[in-house]
């Protein structure tokens, strides 16, 4: 039964089909054969295309590394800055460092050292710096030709502002200007007048020029130029003077010397012990030991005490002299000390006391004169 349903299922080959059956069996065999030449070619496209991938797995490690340590250099050199930055700004405070220059700095410190993070970073991912570096500094110095002014008076700002040779609310004089010093920015200073003008002056010109800072010392002397007339009292003028300085109480009266040695003392308390422990680590590295301060605070006075003798010797002492014989007059002058905001209030104030009590006193003012003789012709 097996065999019969086996010899049913068996296809019956007609004997006129057996050459074209042959054809395509050679036809079959004829497309799987390969040539000896193509063989070889297509072993050698193997190998290529085995060497590329290979180097594309290299660059995709080396890259890998690249990029995994640039990020790790990023990371830790932005957290390096970020604390220079923070030390910086608490140290520049604690300084008392002008909040407009520490704010300035701060910047000019984060923008700097972020610009070279990033040409590290941009190295380390193997892209060439060079042309970034070129192209940043023919655009730094065509930006400094073009802003050269700006970039003086800016750097005057920032010496004005650092050396402090003067501060907000002195009086100063500035070639032709004199005025209150309202506000100190990083291109100009703001100085107001007695007349409430305005005057804005470039940095520029203040940092290199000379400036006469009338209120960084305390004390200022006042002197007067009194005129006579020939055959007035020298001594009676002298009295009547000295009596009305002695009677105001704005002028410095003899023994109050020593008052001005202590007139620009800047020296900021030092911290006790308890404030000391509770200071950050970086700032207590500035007072770590007891005995140490006292001696910096020992050589500090020594200094100043040492310049301080070098310096002249103030003497309040009201003086009045005959200063010279003019044409039609006596000239007497007077000095006399007071603080510096009571400058201008004393001297309108003694010119006007003298030129009433001289007179009270029998002593004369002159007028211009000219004696003419005429010589009588014989």
């Amino acid at each position: 039964m097996l065999l019969s349903s086996f010899l049913l299922k068996v296809p019956v080959v007609n004997p006129d089909s057996l050459p074209k059956e042959a054809g395509k069996l050679k036809e079959i065999t004829d497309s799987i054969a390969v040539a000896p030449e193509k063989l070889q070619e297509n072993i050698m496209n193997f190998d290529w295309w085995n060497s590329v991938m290979s180097k594309l797995v290299d660059v995709g490690v080396s890259f890998g590394l690249n990029l995994l340590t640039a990020i790790i250099v990023f990371m830790v050199g932005r957290y390096i800055v970020i604390k220079v930055h923070n030390l910086l700004r608490t140290i520049m405070l604690s300084r008392n460092v002008d909040r407009s220059l520490t704010t300035f700095l701060l910047s000019l410190f984060k923008i700097t050292f972020f610009f070279i993070l990033a040409i590290i970073v941009i190295s380390i991912l193997g892209i060439e710096t060079t042309s970034f570096l070129a192209i940043f500094a023919s655009a730094g110095i065509a930006i400094g030709m073009a802003f050269s002014g700006t970039l003086q008076n800016f750097a005057g700002g920032v010496l004005i502002l650092l050396l402090k040779p003067y501060k907000v609310g002195d009086y100063i004089e500035f070639d032709q200007f004199k005025g209150f010093v309202k506000e100190i920015q990083i291109f100009h200073t703001i100085i107001t007048t007695y007349n409430n003008e305005s005057i804005i002056i470039p940095n520029g010109g203040l940092s290199t020029g000379t400036i006469n800072n009338y209120s960084r010392e305390k004390f200022r002397r006042v002197e007067w130029r009194v005129t006579v007339a020939y055959g007035s009292d020298v001594d009676v003028a002298r009295r009547v003077i000295l009596n009305l300085l002695e009677a105001d109480d704005r002028i410095l009266k003899p023994g109050t010397e020593d008052a001005n040695s202590s007139n620009n003392d800047n020296n900021s308390k030092l911290p006790s012990e308890g404030e000391i422990k509770k200071m950050p680590w970086y700032k207590r590295l500035f007072y770590i030991h007891k005995k140490r301060r006292e001696q910096i605070v020992e050589w500090r006075d020594e200094k100043k005490q040492e310049i301080e003798n070098k310096l002249p010797k103030v003497d309040f002492t009201p003086y009045v002299a005959l200063e010279k014989l003019d044409d039609s007059a006596l000239v007497l002058v007077v000095r006399a000390w007071c603080i510096f905001g009571d400058y201008w209030g004393v001297l309108y104030d003694i010119n006007e006391a003298v030129y009433k009590q001289l007179p009270a006193n029998g002593v004369e003012f002159p007028f211009p004169q000219l004696d003419v003789h005429i010589k009588e012709s014989s």
